[in-house]
């Protein structure tokens, strides 16, 4: 009962800061949509490191760190460290001068500029919404199976089915209502004070978790020795070949439209400044714990009994190993930092689904015009409402496992990259190019998604390479090949995105 009374705690403190945040809004679509682009660099940091840890880097990274061993840092966190910084020079920087110069508020309102198409909206929109709704789904499981692992015999007569323990679906009821709370109010600039704030906890506690478990298993050396040895070196657990693949990956973030949102929310390019050389060093702070106790939980043992017991949910082994080896109070602060990770994201990706509805299917349809300020924002919280219970009522079913369903959805998004890409950099790109290759992404990613029994095998590879090397590949050679077949984009177009190589 005290670690859930330190999570309810936590929760009501989010709350509050919600509350306060919330009396900096301005009131207007600008302020909920971008913040009126007045983050500055420590907030843009926090916002943008908070919105890519997931589930999928806490408790997911941890389930598969117990699953496959220590390879799991190399082929997600090591990649991540150097591609994510990379993507947030050469594409978001350039997108956020686009954003300030053009307006924009939504990476669809770029692509159907700079492609001269309105069709590119109305394809990619289901696409991306069809990718987030995992990506939410992600958090929403991360979170119950951490709370289920954690309160387990804190009430054994009103929840037989899960050994006393709060079920999954109370969890993600009670996230969902509390990150909706502070968005709702105040959009993205209360999604980025909520995220600094969390980003901060889930940080702090990772560390204080990862001392406390490893003292009590005797210290790292010894926790390392007692851990199968498989699961000590990458060896046949990550091949060769899908450890590097697995560099397409992190291409993703290129590609998601709630850091793209978060970009545009920047004062300047210098703002960007803080966040490429502070975020490589947060992910190997977050990442190199939540491994190592995954690896360690293949071993450990107290009292000669096994921390984890046998067929175990690989999802709960971040909430047992902290349960069961920490006190109380720690294990609270620690579940409260692992939720922080988990809100950070999800009020993220809440905020960018109403934006892009809004903005391009309902305003581009009816006109600026036609929409008061006041209707835009009731459209969009309406909206929002809607993608949390269908996300909610989807995590009432049986998903498959959360780091399996994140590499999914990453994947999609990865093979996007080429688009966005070429968009900024290749004058030669077309818009019948652009719409054949998301078109050709979009097939092939559900063609494989299927193969792999809808995520369900998690050891799903296309002749030894990760699938989402594969479709990115569709995606790149379809936009080259019939982007150089068909008739070049206008000279407006080229003289208003590429105005120095023109003069």
């Amino acid at each position: 009962m005290l670690p859930l009374s330190i999570i309810l705690g936590y929760l009501l403190l989010l709350l509050i800061l919600g509350q306060v945040s919330s009396r900096f809004f301005r009131g207007t679509t600008n302020d909920f949509f971008v913040a009126s682009r007045s983050i500055g660099p420590f907030l843009l940091l926090m916002s943008v490191f908070g919105t890519t840890m997931t589930a999928f880097a806490m408790v997911g990274s941890t389930a598969e760190a117990y699953r496959v061993g220590i390879g799991t840092y190399g082929k997600m966190a090591s990649w991540s460290a150097l591609i994510h910084s990379a993507c947030f020079f050469f594409v978001g920087i350039p997108l956020w001068s686009f954003g300030k110069r053009f307006g924009y508020r939504t990476q669809i309102q770029f692509f159907r500029d700079r492609f001269e198409s309105n069709a590119i909206g109305y394809l990619l929109f289901p696409i991306l919404v069809g990718l987030v709704i995992p990506y939410l789904l992600v958090g929403l499981l991360g979170a119950g199976s951490l709370i289920r692992g954690v309160t387990i015999g804190a009430f054994p007569e009103l929840f037989t089915a899960t050994k006393g323990a709060i079920p999954p679906w109370l969890t993600s009821a009670v996230i969902s209502i509390v990150v909706l709370t502070y968005v709702l109010r105040g959009g993205v600039r209360s999604a980025a004070w909520a995220n600094t704030f969390q980003t901060l906890v889930f940080m702090i506690m990772g560390m204080v978790a990862f001392i406390m478990i490893a003292v009590k298993l005797g210290g790292a050396a010894t926790a390392s020795q007692a851990a199968a040895p498989e699961k000590l070196a990458r060896g046949e657990l990550v091949p060769q070949l899908m450890f590097f693949t697995y560099c397409i990956i992190p291409l993703s973030v290129g590609m998601f439209p709630h850091l793209f949102q978060h970009w545009l929310t920047a004062k300047s390019a210098n703002t960007f400044r803080l966040t490429l050389i502070a975020h490589p060093l947060f992910i190997m702070i977050t990442w190199v714990p939540c491994i190592l106790i995954g690896v360690w939980a293949t071993g450990a043992v107290i009292d000669g009994i096994s921390v984890i017991p046998e067929g175990a949910n690989p999802n709960a082994v971040l909430g047992l190993m902290v349960g069961k080896l920490t006190n109380p109070v720690i294990a609270g602060l620690v579940s409260a930092g692992v939720l922080a990770a988990i809100m950070s994201s999800l009020d993220s990706q809440f905020v960018c689904l109403g934006t892009i509805f809004t903005e391009d299917i309902v305003v581009h349809l009816y006109g600026k015009d036609r929409l008061s300020e006041k209707s835009v924002l009731w459209l969009a919280r309406s909206f929002i409402i809607l993608i949390v219970l269908i996300t909610f009522l989807l995590s009432l079913s049986n998903p498959v496992q959360i780091f399996s369903l994140g590499v999914w959805c990453f994947s999609g998004f990865a093979a996007l990259f080429p688009v966005v890409f070429a968009a900024i950099y290749w004058r030669r790109v077309t818009r019948i190019g652009a719409l054949t290759s998301i078109a050709v992404m979009a097939i092939t990613w559900f063609i494989l998604f299927r193969a792999a029994d809808y995520g369900a095998d998690r050891s799903y590879l296309v002749g030894g390479a990760m699938p989402a090397a594969v479709i990115f590949a569709s995606c790149a050679v379809s936009l080259i090949i019939v982007s150089l077949l068909t008739p070049p984009p206008s000279q407006a177009t080229l003289n208003r995105f590429f105005p120095k190589s023109n003069k």
